[in-house]
């Protein structure tokens, strides 16, 4: 990921702000766009004329963002979850890994707050602006961004020399 977004750029500006940040966790399991709180952080920010299918990603980037600023300069959410587990892939994380990957755009909200509030658990810093790209191409009849995820959660790992 060479490109930096601008919203997510915007939003790591924020991770000092606990005003901005707890206005921006109201909007957590409420559908996009819809808690009020969020708006005079997140709309300022919107494109002219956003399509609501845009707008509706930007909020709900914007409210997980506000449960987990932590931000990491590479890798996407498999490689995150990988990294949490530190490489002993549990059975409970391998459910809710196959569980995200097979989620409609519908039901993500619920998926991936409750996956980044895993991450927070365990400290995992989270690549933002790779999240955003990847929520852009979600729906894909490729599946190619959940291939990627998949790929980097369950991909080669080194044996361990005994």
């Amino acid at each position: 990921m060479d490109k930096k977004d601008e919203f997510i750029s915007y939003l790591e500006g924020l991770k000092e702000d606990r005003g901005k940040l707890a206005a921006l966790r109201r909007g957590l399991g409420m559908p996009p766009g819809t808690c009020a709180e969020m708006y005079p952080v997140v709309a300022v920010r919107l494109p002219r004329d956003c399509p609501r299918h845009l707008e509706e990603r930007y909020y709900l980037i914007a409210s997980l963002f506000g449960l987990h600023p932590a931000s990491a300069d590479h890798g996407n959410i498999g490689d995150h979850m990988r990294q949490a587990e530190g490489g002993m892939i549990s059975d409970a994380a391998e459910r809710r890994f196959v569980r995200l990957l097979a989620t409609h755009w519908d039901d993500l909200p619920n998926e991936l707050r409750q996956v980044i509030s895993f991450l927070k658990s365990k400290d995992a810093k989270i690549n933002w602006h790779q999240l955003n790209a990847d929520l852009k191409n979600w729906g894909h009849p490729d599946h190619f961004v959940q291939r990627k995820w998949a790929n980097a959660f369950w991909g080669y790992m080194p044996e361990e020399k005994s």
